[in-house]
């Protein structure tokens, strides 16, 4: 079985095991509680993308990382099937990385959807930056302490490295198509 077939949880306790670092330690790195830890690992609960952060930071991975499938090809893919996406998202909200296999890329895009009520949680921040469009819907983008209220059509362009979130307090879904870099975030 490989590492990625595995529960997200179940994976985390695997990579914290390999570094040889306890829970306790983890949730001190990381700036979570010891209970947090536990209750991720026993995937009681799926971590939101904030949280993950926050441990994979621990153990030296990014998102695209930790769901990637191991690469056993040299060439990347040039065609990706819908069903090859990698979904890093959770709670409502689905963030379908577009992923070949090359870990030498310097761009990532992903296929974001919001249900209604959803949001990101807790402001998200990393290097880089990122900029998406609206396909439907309409979405809250909260940067540095602003609001922007954004519907279909409109495009947004953001430094990353500011704390953001993306809320979608209306009653339709929002589909956003976004492009990040680095690659790894």
């Amino acid at each position: 079985m490989s590492e990625i077939t595995l529960a997200p949880g179940r994976r985390l306790s695997e990579l914290r095991q390999q570094m040889g670092l306890s829970q306790r330690r983890v949730a001190e790195l990381s700036g979570l509680t010891h209970s947090a830890i536990s209750t991720i690992e026993q995937d009681k609960v799926s971590p939101a993308v904030s949280t993950l952060q926050k441990l994979l930071k621990v153990y030296g991975l990014s998102l695209s990382e930790f769901f990637s499938e191991p690469v056993v090809d040299d060439v990347p893919k040039v065609v990706i099937e819908e069903h090859e996406l990698i979904d890093i998202g959770g709670q409502g909200v689905s963030l379908k990385l577009i992923h070949n296999g090359n870990a030498r890329r310097t761009l990532a895009m992903l296929l974001e959807t919001y249900e209604p009520g959803s949001t990101t949680g807790e402001k998200i921040r990393h290097q880089g930056e990122e900029t998406g469009t609206l396909l439907e819907g309409e979405i809250t983008l909260n940067i540095n302490g602003q609001s922007y209220h954004l519907h279909a059509g409109q495009s947004y362009v953001i430094d990353t490295g500011n704390p953001h979130s993306f809320t979608n307090a209306s009653t339709r879904r929002c589909c956003i198509i976004s492009a990040h870099t680095p690659a790894t975030f």
